[in-house]
């Protein structure tokens, strides 16, 4: 997850040791609890959003985006805006920023990572399976065809070759964390058209990751070295088989034994040790970090202690999850909005990435009828952080001027919040499929909740 004001262009923060080092005790309490007055501010603003949404039959994930665009630092400014005592701790208001930067991103990482490893342990492998053929078609189709529409438009308005091909390949990839917390939140994880997203959005993940590699290649010397893309191809293809294949039934064998360790809640611990784990080899293989957090709850969901463990991550889930969409809503620079000349544009590229992946994606579901690809390719529409990341790399290689990534960054803003509200009116009288969420809204899934309960799949 990478934000607009949160996080260096190149992830790092260039806090000095020394800095922090040469600070009182005294110094270090303050700037601490300076901290953590923001997250207060920041999970009570996420937690009240939720409710008033959650009360207007609106999915909560919009009132916690648009939560985060009103109090970020582009406009109201209670959070991401370091304040006297952190800038006094590190003597300087750049480094202060960027400290406070790398809080806000790892947390905000987190929450995705639980986000994906909840919706893992709600997803069997053997459904995902079963829809393997098709969710692979659905990404290949949702990956060309707004490749070439983006591209294509960029070309038509006369843009270099490599800015055009930076936007068509930002408008690849899909954020499947949005879709997932509607989806879950609506209780409709175990739906066809869900299992199919799901298992979609591994497969767009590897392929977005190989076309943002051959471009960047391009941007950085104007030629491909096709030995290292194809090596980082293969490794990914490599890691999600073989944890999905082999560590399913790894973990189904262990985890017999886990209840005889002596460390309290073992299951749980193993759990989350295996997912963060697989987060961070995911993450340096090259692949999304949630990805690895996706295929380690798969993993756990065909175990014996798979609602133990749901129930023992939903508190984790609760605190962090809402804290991720409110910082990437905070990560919205509401400014863009008032440049015509990037708005035009922005809006038409955001056009072409909707139609892009529904017209795609809904094709590559053919026979799940008008509704059923309608939902799979919207569901496959939000580019979130995935386009940002896109952006960001073609603005480091010096492929992009501003006034594009500013287009960029509109269409990620534009394609993530049209999505909430979007899914739910799909879903109008769907028939339901038993609730597999805690998180459900229908009557049967709260008191499930409530009652300490866990519905069938």
């Amino acid at each position: 997850m990478q934000s607009l004001f949160f996080v260096p262009a190149d992830g790092r923060c260039s806090v000095p040791g020394e800095r922090w080092g040469a600070s009182s005790g005294e110094e270090r309490w303050v700037g601490v609890g300076a901290i953590i007055a923001e997250l207060f501010v920041l999970f009570a603003v996420a937690k009240l959003a939720g409710e008033v949404f959650q009360r207007l039959r609106q999915p909560p994930v919009i009132g916690e985006l648009l939560a985060g665009v009103l109090i970020g630092p582009y406009a109201l400014g209670w959070i991401g805006v370091p304040g006297p005592q952190l800038v006094a701790l590190f003597h300087d208001p750049a480094t202060a920023q960027e400290a406070l930067a790398l809080v806000y991103h790892v947390l905000a990482e987190l929450g995705a990572i639980f986000l994906l490893f909840f919706v893992g342990l709600e997803t069997r492998l053997s459904d995902l399976l079963r829809v393997g053929v098709r969710a692979a078609v659905v990404a290949v189709t949702g990956v060309v065809l707004p490749f070439m529409l983006g591209a294509t438009l960029m070309l038509a308005l006369g843009h270099p070759g490599p800015e055009a091909a930076f936007v068509g390949t930002a408008l690849v990839a899909t954020s499947v964390g949005i879709t997932a917390r509607v989806l879950g939140d609506l209780g409709y994880l175990a739906t066809l058209e869900a299992r199919i997203i799901l298992g979609a959005a591994v497969v767009d993940d590897i392929l977005g990751m190989v076309v943002l590699a051959i471009m960047a290649g391009i941007g950085e010397n104007g030629q491909v070295a096709p030995l290292p893309i194809v090596t980082t191809a293969a490794l990914a293809v490599a890691f999600t088989v073989f944890t999905a294949l082999v560590g399913t039934r790894v973990v189904q064998l262990v985890s017999v034994r886990l209840e005889l360790l002596r460390i309290r809640n073992a299951p749980f611990v193993v759990a989350v040790a295996v997912c963060l784990g697989l987060a961070a080899l995911a993450d340096v293989i090259g692949l999304a970090a949630i990805i690895g957090a996706f295929l380690a709850g798969l993993a756990f969901a065909e175990t014996r202690e798979q609602y133990a463990l749901e129930r023992q991550t939903l508190p984790v889930y609760e605190l962090l999850v809402p804290m991720f969409f409110v910082i990437t809503g905070a990560s919205v620079d509401w400014r863009l909005f008032l440049d015509g000349p990037v708005v035009g544009l922005a809006l038409g590229v955001t056009a072409l990435a909707i139609l892009g992946k529904v017209i795609g994606c809904g094709l590559g579901a053919w026979g799940l009828g008008p509704r059923g690809m309608a939902i799979v390719g919207v569901g496959m529409a939000p580019r979130g952080e995935v386009g940002l990341i896109v952006a960001s790399v073609g603005q480091d290689l010096h492929a992009i001027p501003d006034a594009v990534f500013s287009v960029v960054v509109v269409m990620s803003v534009l394609t993530t919040v049209a999505v909430p509200p979007l899914l739910p009116l799909l879903y109008r009288g769907y028939a339901s499929p038993a609730p597999s969420s805690p998180l459900a809204t229908d009557d049967d899934g709260l008191a499930a909740a409530q009652d300490g309960r866990l519905p069938e799949l």
